[in-house]
């Protein structure tokens, strides 16, 4: 037996969240999906959300889950295996049930894929980084490194020095001849020291990020460690649906408008689902935005309806 709604959101985020409240809010029978990964969990605490600021993420996600609930949302754990375009959108779930609605809400975020060296994936989100407004604010002054990903990491290493002027940025897998004239310049401008050789893994001493060890055995003094991970969308959904997707340097998004509808009518994606560099706030933004428009979409396509228009 399949179970209509007028709306199904998948992803229980920040974005997904805030879609379903004003959906809620608007007396739009609405479905929240959470397979329960969300992209902050090994933070401790979020930064930047007004009136929010230091908040642990779990906590924030558990008072949205209170407030949605408030206003008749239903919250299912689990997973959204499959979806196809039939009188609506039709989404099966891991545990085998199966839902439909009129419009589809994708607020599935992203993946965080680390390099593989020892201590980075044990210490992400205590020591180890990625993002500097995040985190910048609570290991400021202290020493940085930066272990490159990519020649974009020279980026990275620059962007940090506004909160320590300590910085040295391990190229790791990357060339030097990589690095643009332009990086070099602005490297040696800022005082950011630019260290070749491959890093085999990280020094930790009383639970407390040491050092950066190289390959050759060479030990780096390090408090904080930044990081760009590979961002691997979870977009299959959207593939599945036939949605235009954009490839950037981050991965492929979809084509979506203002209000995050994309390509195929009804189908929305919010959050990091459809950008790589949406924090916590924007992604509840866009979440709003994209609830307002289908409540407004669907009230108008049932006056037309009703007037045989």
């Amino acid at each position: 037996m399949t179970e209509s709604y007028e709306v199904i959101v998948v992803g229980g985020g920040a974005a997904g969240l805030s879609a379903a409240l004003v959906l809620g809010r608007a007396r739009r029978r609405t479905l929240v999906v959470d397979a329960g990964e969300p992209r902050n969990a090994p933070s401790a605490h979020m930064q930047g959300f007004l009136s929010r600021d230091g908040m642990a993420p779990a906590e924030f996600l558990a008072v949205g889950r209170e407030e949605i609930a408030r206003y008749g949302v239903e919250l299912v754990r689990d997973r959204a295996v499959d979806a196809r375009r039939a009188d609506g959108f039709l989404v099966t779930l891991a545990g085998g049930r199966t839902v439909r609605a009129r419009h589809l809400v994708v607020a599935t975020g992203l993946r965080d894929e680390l390099p593989d060296v020892p201590g980075v994936a044990e210490r992400f989100g205590r020591d180890v980084l990625h993002c500097p407004y995040c985190h910048g604010w609570e290991v400021r002054d202290q020493a940085f490194g930066v272990l490159a990903t990519s020649p974009l990491s020279a980026h990275q290493a620059l962007m940090v020095t506004q909160w320590s002027k300590d910085v040295t940025l391990f190229l790791h897998t990357v060339a030097e001849s990589e690095l643009t004239a332009e990086d070099l310049r602005r490297l040696a401008t800022a005082g950011v020291r630019v260290v070749p050789g491959e890093v085999a893994g990280l020094v930790v001493e009383d639970d407390r990020l040491a050092g950066v060890r190289l390959a050759d055995g060479t030990v780096h003094a390090r408090e904080a460690v930044f990081v760009a991970p590979r961002a691997v969308p979870r977009n299959e959904l959207l593939q599945r649906l036939g949605a235009e997707l954009r490839d950037t340097p981050f991965g492929a998004y979809p084509v979506i408008d203002e209000r995050g509808q994309t390509t195929v009518p009804g189908l929305w994606a919010a959050g990091n689902a459809s950008g790589f560099a949406e924090q916590v706030i924007n992604a509840a933004s866009r979440g709003y935005r994209a609830g307002a428009a289908i409540n407004g979409g669907l009230l108008f396509a049932d006056l037309d309806a009703a007037a045989g228009v």
